[in-house]
Order: structure tokens, then sequence, then C-alpha cells
């Protein structure tokens, strides 16, 4: 078994509050759940209304699988959050177990 982390920082221009920030990010949080089935969630920067940083995991049988997986997930959010255009991935650390 092999496990991915991600830790990807997120910038949020646009956001003038909490709440504009905890909508951006439970409507990402939400599609990358259903779509990919991996533990995802906020574990940072929470009381900075325009950073957002987020922790994701994902397993797989071989280390490509479980790389593969964490790749698309980043890619995914990455061209989610340019559509919507309400905010940007900065910096993004994998790390494998």
């Amino acid at each position: 078994m092999h496990v991915v982390t991600v830790h990807i920082s997120i910038v949020i221009p646009g956001a003038t509050s909490l709440k504009d920030k905890r909508m951006v990010l439970r409507s990402i949080i939400d599609r990358v759940r259903v779509r990919f089935n991996v533990a995802i969630a906020e574990v940072g920067s929470q009381d900075i209304y325009d950073r957002a940083e987020l922790g994701l995991a994902t397993v797989g049988e071989r280390p490509s699988q479980a790389n593969g997986l964490a790749d698309g997930v980043l890619r995914f959010i990455e061209d989610t959050l340019e559509q919507k255009g309400v905010a940007e991935v900065i910096d993004a650390v994998f790390t494998e177990y």
C-alpha cells in the first residue's frame, strides 16, 4: 500500500470575508470528494480570508497509482478554480509514504 499526501496553498483574491472564502472552499472540497473519493480538508490559514491550505490524501496499490490519482485531483482543482476565476493554486507539495 502506498500513500500520497498533497499540501495545496491557494490564494483567493476576491474574498473579502471568511464567508466568501468558505463558499469557494466548500464548493471545491465537495466536488473533489464526489468525483475522486479521496480525503480532503482545510488544514491551515483558517482565519485568513484570502488564503487557504488544503490537505489531500490518496492510497494506491502501487506508487504510480497513488501519485497519478493525487496529480489528477490537483489538476482538477486548478482547472476548476481557473474556470470559475475565483482563486489560484500557488503551491502544492507532494509527500509519499
